[in-house]
């Protein structure tokens, strides 16, 4: 039964956030027990695709579909779904570049950059661990960040207006993995962004952990 649920879940017949129906009303739809639906349910639950809120039921997460050819920022991209996106920092300060920041971003050697460190979250779920790193030119003040950096950096003049993606797939850490609350060595997207603004210069580099049971990327091929 946990299969067909999650079929139908990955399929839209529940939108993000809506309340999945009772055991009684599943269990019925279906031809199968209360228990063998509570069962199925604390699998999903487990897996990331339902949440459980005291008093209140079950409910579908939110997942997002990611078109490998748009360059959005989180908050705008979970906005434009009609979630509600925020980060909670768990790091923001100035230090020296480290060697694969200075060549990545072509910085002089032992350059000043700002290092961000945050949860991404929608609607209070923890989509991403994410860590930037900018030039200290570009980030002057990392306490001057609010919700967005993308934003930040639109109203400093200095969006990024290209980037180069390299995809990888990891096991999570015991840190990523405690942050994100999955399992130890449970499977993990790796997105690592190189942020290009409008003269060419390399200005963000940012790793992203991806819970891959909330994000799907697409992307459209021509011939």
């Amino acid at each position: 039964m946990a299969s067909r649920l999650a079929t139908a879940i990955h399929a839209g017949t529940w939108s993000a956030g809506e309340a999945l129906p009772s055991e009684r009303t599943l269990s019925e739809g279906v031809g199968v027990s209360r228990i063998t639906a509570r069962k199925a349910i604390a699998l999903l639950v487990e897996q990331g695709l339902i949440r459980r809120v005291r008093g209140a039921g079950s409910f579908i997460t939110p997942r997002t579909e990611d078109p490998l050819s748009r360059l959005t920022g989180f908050s705008r991209k979970m906005e434009q779904r009609g979630f509600t996106p925020d980060s909670v920092w768990l790091d923001r300060g100035l230090r020296a570049a480290n060697r694969d920041e200075t060549v990545r971003l072509g910085l002089s050697p032992g350059a000043a950059v700002a290092s961000l460190r945050r949860l991404r979250r929608a609607d209070g779920i923890v989509m991403a661990v994410e860590h930037s790193t900018l030039p200290v030119a570009v980030v002057p003040d990392p306490l001057a960040i609010g919700a967005s950096l993308y934003r930040y950096l639109e109203e400093r003049g200095l969006a990024v207006v290209r980037a180069l993606q390299h995809f990888r797939a990891v096991n999570a850490g015991v840190d990523v993995a405690r942050l994100m609350g999955v399992a130890p060595r449970a499977a993990l997207l790796v997105i690592t962004r190189v942020g290009y603004s409008a003269d060419h210069r390399a200005i963000e580099l940012t790793d992203t952990y991806c819970r891959d049971d909330y994000y799907d990327f697409v992307a459209e091929l021509h011939r």
